[in-house]
């Protein structure tokens, strides 16, 4: 058999032996449960920005400001330690912990360039979030996003396709149909390999 054609078994295989995961009836419950969680969730905090807006004093004092500043560093330096500690051990878990340090450094730009706007130590700010802090977390996020794309080049390999990654707003959640994101000169191939893909309650793995 040549190389194409194993794949094309191995896939087939897989697709045979391990049912979709959305398969699941309690996965499934709880992906409507997420769902309504995510909706209600945008709908309350619209209604808590709108009363942000109308009841929030343009001037306020805080006791805790250190407490707050050295806080948030603290979180950024558990970020930056968690990601080294995962890249080196090459986990997957990396993914999740740039972007969560790459949130962490933009919310650190975003308050302190708002809270010092207006006073002598705004330039600091500016400077601050455009030397180290933004060009920071587009490096973690940059970073993040590649490892996706070569998870996902690498599912396309499995299941026969080739050519670049499709856009990941495209690309479906356990790639599950991922051929149907790829250019119609690139199905062929794998269209071809999923005709004997069945997986558990008859359903195609497509």
């Amino acid at each position: 058999m040549t190389h194409d054609e194993r794949r094309e078994l191995a896939h087939a295989l897989a697709a045979i032996d391990q049912p979709h995961p959305l398969l699941d009836p309690r996965l499934r419950r709880r992906r409507r449960f997420g769902l309504l969680i995510m909706t209600v969730c945008c709908a309350a905090l619209a209604a808590w920005i709108a009363i942000l807006l109308l009841t929030l004093p343009g001037r306020y004092t805080s006791s805790d400001w250190r407490a707050v500043w050295v806080g948030l560093d603290i979180a950024e330096l558990l970020g930056f330690a968690a990601t080294a500690w995962a890249a080196w051990h090459q986990r997957q878990i990396v993914i999740f912990f740039m972007i969560m340090t790459g949130t962490l450094l933009i919310c650190d730009a975003w308050f302190d360039l708002a809270l010092n706007y207006g006073s002598s130590g705004f330039t600091a700010s500016v400077l601050s979030a455009a030397l180290a802090e933004l060009p920071l977390a587009f490096l973690m996020f940059a970073a993040a996003r590649r490892l996706v794309r070569v998870t996902v080049q690498t599912l396309m390999q499995l299941s026969g396709a080739s050519g670049s990654v499709p856009p990941l707003w495209r690309v479906p959640l356990f790639a599950d149909g991922l051929e149907e994101c790829l250019p119609a000169r690139l199905r062929s191939g794998v269209d071809g390999s999923r005709t004997a893909d069945v997986t558990a309650g008859g359903r195609s793995s497509s």
